[in-house]
C-alpha cells in the first residue's frame, strides 16, 4: 500500500526522484497520467493494467465515460524509473500539474499522485477541516475498523 508524503525537488531536465518509500511497489516502469483536481497519477504497471481493464469494461455508449476514457488514456506515459530512483516528467503533464521546482508526492493506496506544492497545501488545508465530515458522509464504519 502506497502512504505518507514527500516534496522532492524536479531538476532542470524534468527529472524528479521517486521517494525511496515508494520505489519498491512502484517497480522499474511507472505510469503517470492527468490526474483529477489538478494533480497526476502515478501507477506501477501491474495497478495500471487493472485499472485499463476496468475502464475497459465500461460502455462506451455513455459520453461521460468516453470522456473520461480519453482524460486518463491519452495524458498517460509509461517512464522508466533509472537507477537512482528517478523518473522524467513529459512537458504535458508538468505543465497540466503546474508543477515547478517543488513538488509533492502523496502515496494514495494504489497510487501516488504528483502535486505542485502550493495546490497541495491549498487542497490540504480544505480537506483537513472537512475530515470529519467527509468520514460521516463516506460511512464513518470505515475509518473505525
Amino acid at each position: 500500500m502506497l502512504i505518507g508524503e514527500y516534496t522532492h525537488t524536479i531538476d532542470d531536465k524534468n527529472r524528479v526522484s521517486l521517494p525511496s518509500k515508494f520505489r519498491q511497489e512502484m517497480g522499474k516502469k511507472v505510469v503517470v497520467t492527468r490526474g483529477l483536481d489538478n494533480c497526476l497519477f502515478l501507477y506501477p504497471l501491474k495497478e495500471w493494467k487493472k485499472i485499463s481493464e476496468k475502464f475497459g469494461e465500461l460502455s462506451f455508449s455513455h459520453a461521460d465515460t468516453r470522456g473520461f476514457n480519453r482524460f486518463l488514456f491519452s495524458g498517460a506515459a509509461e517512464v522508466e524509473v533509472d537507477s537512482l530512483g528517478r523518473m522524467l516528467v513529459p512537458d504535458f503533464l508538468k505543465d497540466f500539474a503546474r508543477l515547478s521546482e517543488k513538488v509533492v508526492f502523496a502515496g494514495v493506496h494504489n497510487r501516488v499522485e504528483i502535486w505542485n506544492v502550493r495546490s497541495w497545501a491549498d487542497y490540504k488545508g480544505r480537506i483537513e477541516k472537512q475530515g470529519d465530515a467527509l468520514a460521516e458522509k463516506l460511512g464513518g464504519g470505515a475509518v473505525h475498523h
